[in-house]
């Protein structure tokens, strides 16, 4: 409340109710402005699902455009004790192999007869591990015990690691390698015995061809084996002969990809018909009802997939069609008979770029995405650029809303402080009118007063 008053102590009116009522015809252009200011923010927020839409749009057409997505490979194994996995453009084709031995890490033990026995060499106070062809390192014990020596190496952070066990052959120190293979292998010295190797540093090895006639074996440190097959690694358990892996073509993977794609651009058109719907019997219409910037954007994804690729013809080729309600749908067998068809004619129709569109370049010479998309461009190709400039189309809209917010929420500051003052501008004048009553009522109590002191004249 910008100030108090004597609410109709004289004229017996409720100043505050007729301050309060005044003022809300006072606050009309205020409450108009505020709710411009909330209009402007839903308007923001379905730009911004649109936008979310759009990104993803963009993500999926971009995966479309990527020769990596149309060599998708999925790997099998004769044996459960081989694993095959693969990675982006994996060469396709088969390989059969022995598994001549896996990978081991080394585990080397020392017995004591007991736990508080001395674990070093005789006027020692250090061990040395020495890993694979690197220096030995030298670790200082200040505890002479197996214990003692443990907790050295372990505080080393060696890729050795020490434990104390009890046995029924007594107290073990166990070293342990961390890695596998024979480069991981150790050497300890200073320990008042010399440790014995219950499990050998041991590398993984595969031989394809015959033991006794042509072949080439592979050597890994771990059980994980490239080089076989590019882009497939081959994990290995068990020694094993007569192991088969093939790598074959995953087409079902790269419909699943193109069904993505699909659902990408129905995303966005669903979003656009949802902040756009006008329900007639309600009478209420969404944010971005009749907005030509994102109905604009509808027509533009929609009428690239109606027009075709230049010397491939219609989309419908490959399985993609336009519904009677403005939506993609995607068969995925008539994509699937279409590619194995002919794979490249396909990839094309998706992913082709135009060479005759000249790249453009920022103020240090660096590409900046496409904008131009043309009929030689392939599906995904066009609907990458078109989702890159409608999102920028739509940041700049959300940014032009945001504009407008400040300046609103500027005016309404303004306008609190014309409120406050015309609020205190009001109790001021009903104030001064009880005041002026009440001088006003003393004085007519004063005349009546005055006249009945008057002597009464007789008519007699």
């Amino acid at each position: 409340m910008a100030g108090s008053t004597v609410d109709g102590l004289v004229s017996g009116l409720s100043t505050s109710s007729l301050i309060s009522q005044l003022m809300q015809v006072e606050r009309v252009p205020q409450t108009q402005l505020k709710s411009k200011v909330t209009a402007q923010e839903k308007l923001q927020s379905s730009f911004q699902a649109i936008n979310t839409k759009l990104a993803a749009l963009k993500t999926a057409a971009e995966d479309m455009t990527k020769s990596t997505s149309w060599q998708p490979a999925t790997a099998t194994s004769s044996s459960t004790s081989v694993t095959p996995t693969t990675t982006a453009g994996a060469t396709t084709g088969s390989v059969t192999f022995d598994v001549l031995s896996t990978a081991k890490a080394q585990v080397s033990t020392v017995t004591f007869a007991s736990a508080t026995d001395p674990a070093l060499a005789s006027g020692a106070t250090k061990v040395s591990i020495a890993i694979g062809t690197a220096a030995a390192v030298d670790v200082d014990v200040t505890t002479n015990t197996p214990q003692g020596v443990a907790d050295a190496i372990n505080a080393k952070g060696l890729d050795v690691r020490a434990s104390v066990l009890t046995t029924d052959q007594g107290t073990v120190l166990q070293l342990t390698s961390t890695k596998t293979g024979t480069a991981a292998g150790f050497e300890i010295t200073g320990l008042a015995s010399d440790p014995v190797d219950l499990v050998p540093a041991k590398d993984a090895q595969v031989r394809v061809g015959d033991a006794n006639g042509a072949h080439y074996t592979v050597t890994s440190g771990s059980n994980a084996i490239t080089g076989l097959l590019a882009g497939t690694t081959i994990n290995v358990t068990k020694e094993e002969t007569g192991v088969t892996v093939t790598v074959a073509q995953d087409k079902e993977a790269i419909a699943g990809k193109m069904q993505a794609f699909v659902d990408s651009v129905n995303a966005v058109l669903t979003e656009i018909g949802t902040q756009t719907s006008y329900n007639a019997s309600a009478k209420t219409k969404q944010p971005l009802a009749g907005n030509s910037t994102v109905r604009q954007i509808a027509q533009t994804v929609l009428g690239q997939v109606g027009t075709g690729q230049t010397d491939y013809g219609s989309f419908a080729q490959l399985g993609i069609e336009l519904d009677r309600y403005g939506k993609l749908t995607f068969d995925r067998e008539e994509f699937l008979k279409a590619y194995e068809a002919d794979p490249a004619k396909v990839q094309n129709a998706m992913a082709a770029e135009d060479p005759s569109i000249p790249p453009r370049l920022d103020a240090e010479g660096k590409t900046l995405p496409q904008t131009q998309v043309s009929g030689v461009m392939g599906l995904a190709a066009r609907l990458k650029v078109i989702a890159s400039n409608s999102t920028e189309s739509v940041t700049n809209a959300v940014n032009g809303s945001k504009s407008l917010v400040t300046d609103l929420n500027k005016r309404i500051e303004d306008w609190d402080l014309r409120l406050e003052k015309r609020e205190t501008a009001l109790r001021r004048q009903f104030t001064n009118l009880e005041v002026s009553l009440g001088k006003l009522q003393q004085q007519s109590t004063w005349l009546a007063g005055q006249i009945s002191s008057l002597p009464t004249v007789s008519s007699e």
